[in-house]
């Protein structure tokens, strides 16, 4: 990724006056209003700790209704009409974001979800994704919906999931809902689960909420079928730079999750942090994990964090992608063992934000012998397919050294059974089986890429200019960058992966990819500011068939699901280009929206303080630096 001024990053601050987004013809000037980093941190941190807590009896505990059933769960809200919240907005079918395949209304046929409704069903392979369903359901509805065997597969008055050979593709799934009940039936787990995420935007906004509400639960009538349109759906959080805690890349994980996003890339290193722990090399997070951009204290993921955040991936059908970015970006490695270095000699510890000054030495074998262990210990810990080894920015390495390197590495990749993955600069070496390139170029001309295509490279699509969530949304936005432009929730949703990069054909297109570099977000509520709005359409683009991309109709779909991240505790940015609905605040004791307009003085530290972790598993979360 290109260089980003080396200041120190600024927290957000909602007294600067808002500007005037400077675009090409035909993009609107658009007013901006930004939220309070701390105010932001506090509600996003309290909501997100709370709906990460596992249950108490681990997953088991999922499938079946609480002790004692509905009687033990707290009651919904009752008391003056003033202290419940506004009637919802009725939620349509064709509501859903990513935009389903096909809608089809059946007006009057709601299904209403009622104390005594159970989860049915059809195959053991359908039960776990019941209990998440149960789990997603139950805080706010406070009804116990437990998960039983189905005796037919028809719906019969509750929800029924089926596994059933169906022409719906390895994640497509087909929603029915008629007064009798719903049923979702896939031909996968991944489907069923992709199905239950519609499900969930099909009910009121307030099913979000971790307490129980007062809510009238009805699903609109009709039937959905969907699948995506790209087999690969992402998001990059650069942990490098900033380094989050394993609640926070958890919390990160259930954002792709809604929105039918299926995989994660780790930016796992960096120069201003080694943030995976590597037993052959144990001064690569000793030495090489201890800092930060801006001088806080880093830190890294133990084996058994990782594994935690994998297995949690997984769950949710979500593919963890680990990137150790070579042979640039290197300077952490660097200060832990500097006999890599091209002089032989450990540099200091790094925390500005420039890039393209490191590498490790491409004509030492003790180079090749770091690369063979630490890719083959990320492999043995990482189930899913992909090893991304970066290749960008390198520099200070000569071409034939580069391509030497990067064509040995790749060789590496396939001696562990992985296939490699690297930014769009590895393109000119030679072809490795399979390999997969992440393009994230600003302009649509690319033949060095597209040669490396038709050589048989498949491509991952992260325009800079559309995709990359670290730009601002506006020139006043506090935090961010702006060398790509800046990148509204219009500009992150208007362009076609299909047609994107010149002479490259759609079949080439694995899927899409949103990158969020860390140089400047230093908080779980900073990181969901610059997610939310623009993530959903990010993922819209890699699941809904292209006939189905609509920018008004997706605005005002999108408008929808503002009270669904505030009742979740989520922090976003409240885009005017978006149509939000009108609420009414919650009362104080329930209060669970993000405040998006406020008049606070500017925080006086350059980071929002999380709160420490108690969980000992738990990754240390990041703490404030001076």
């Amino acid at each position: 990724m290109p260089a980003v001024p080396t200041a120190a990053p600024e927290p957000l601050d909602p007294s600067r006056a808002a500007g005037v987004d400077e675009r090409e013809p035909g993009h609107r000037a658009l007013p901006v209003h930004e939220p309070a980093a701390a105010e932001l941190a506090r509600a996003a941190t309290r909501a997100a700790d709370d709906l990460l807590a596992p249950p108490p009896g681990g997953a088991d505990d999922l499938l079946a209704p609480p002790p004692g059933g509905a009687d033990d769960l707290p009651a919904p809200p009752t008391g003056a009409a003033d202290d419940l919240p506004a009637p919802p907005v009725r939620v349509r079918l064709g509501d859903v974001v990513p935009a389903p395949e096909r809608v089809t209304p059946v007006p009057g046929a709601d299904f209403v979800l009622a104390p005594d409704t159970a989860i049915l069903v059809s195959g053991d392979d359908a039960r776990a994704v019941a209990g998440q369903l149960a789990a997603l359901l139950r805080p706010a509805t406070g009804y116990p919906l437990p998960v039983t065997d189905a005796t037919r597969p028809e719906p019969a008055g509750g929800i029924t999931l089926t596994l059933a050979a169906a022409d719906h593709g390895p994640e497509g799934y087909r929603l029915d809902v008629t007064p009798d009940g719903v049923r979702i039936e896939a031909a996968t787990p991944a489907g069923l689960f992709h199905g239950v995420q519609t499900l969930r935007q099909l009910l009121p906004a307030a099913i979000e909420s971790p307490v129980p509400v007062a809510a009238h639960w009805a699903l609109p009538g009709g039937s959905i079928t969907d699948r995506p349109r790209f087999p690969y759906r992402g998001v990059m959080l650069d942990v490098a730079r900033h380094f989050f805690g394993v609640p926070d890349v958890l919390r990160v994980i259930d954002h792709l999750a809604r929105y039918k996003l299926n995989h994660l890339h780790l930016h796992l290193t960096d120069d201003q942090g080694w943030r995976i722990a590597i037993d052959s090399w144990p001064r690569l997070t000793e030495v090489g994990g201890a800092g930060e951009v801006g001088g806080g204290p880093g830190g890294h993921y133990t084996r058994d964090d990782y594994r935690r955040i994998v297995a949690y991936a997984a769950e949710r059908h979500v593919t963890v992608v680990p990137e150790i970015d070579l042979p640039g970006h290197t300077n952490a490695a660097l200060t832990a063992y500097g006999e890599l270095a091209p002089d032989g000699t450990a540099p200091p510890p790094y925390t500005g934000t420039e890039v393209g000054f490191s590498y490790v030495d491409p004509t030492n074998e003790r180079t090749y012998e770091l690369v063979a262990d630490v890719l083959g210990e990320i492999a043995a810990l990482t189930p899913g397919p992909w090893l991304h080894i970066g290749g960008d920015e390198a520099f200070k390495v000569r071409p034939d050294a580069y391509a030497a390197f990067v064509e040995r590495t790749q060789r590496i990749v396939a001696g562990t059974g992985k296939t490699v993955v690297g930014w769009h600069q590895i393109a000119p070496v030679a072809h490795a089986e399979g390999r997969v390139l992440q393009w994230w170029g600003t302009k649509g001309e690319d033949p060095v890429t597209a040669d490396a295509v038709h050589r048989g490279a498949r491509l991952v699509l992260s325009p800079g200019n559309h995709a990359y969530l670290d730009m601002k949304y506006a020139p006043d936005t506090p935090i961010g960058h702006d060398w790509a432009g800046l990148i509204d929730v219009r500009r992150a949703y208007d362009w076609d992966p299909g047609t994107h990069v010149v002479g490259v054909p759609a079949d080439a297109v694995l899927g899409v990819e949103a990158p969020l570099w860390t140089e400047s977000v230093t908080s779980r509520a900073e990181v969901e500011f610059m997610l939310f709005p623009r993530l959903p359409a990010i993922a819209e683009l890699g699941w809904s068939p292209r006939a189905r991309h609509d920018w008004a109709g997706f605005r005002d779909r999108l408008a929808s699901h503002g009270p669904r991240w505030a009742a979740a505790g989520m922090a976003f940015h409240r885009s005017p280009e978006i149509p939000w609905p009108a609420e009414r605040p919650a009362p104080a004791a329930r209060q669970a929206a993000i405040p998006t307009q406020t008049n606070h003085p500017t925080p006086t530290t350059t980071h929002t303080t999380l709160p420490t972790q108690t969980d000992p598993e738990d990754a240390p979360a990041p703490s404030p630096s001076a």
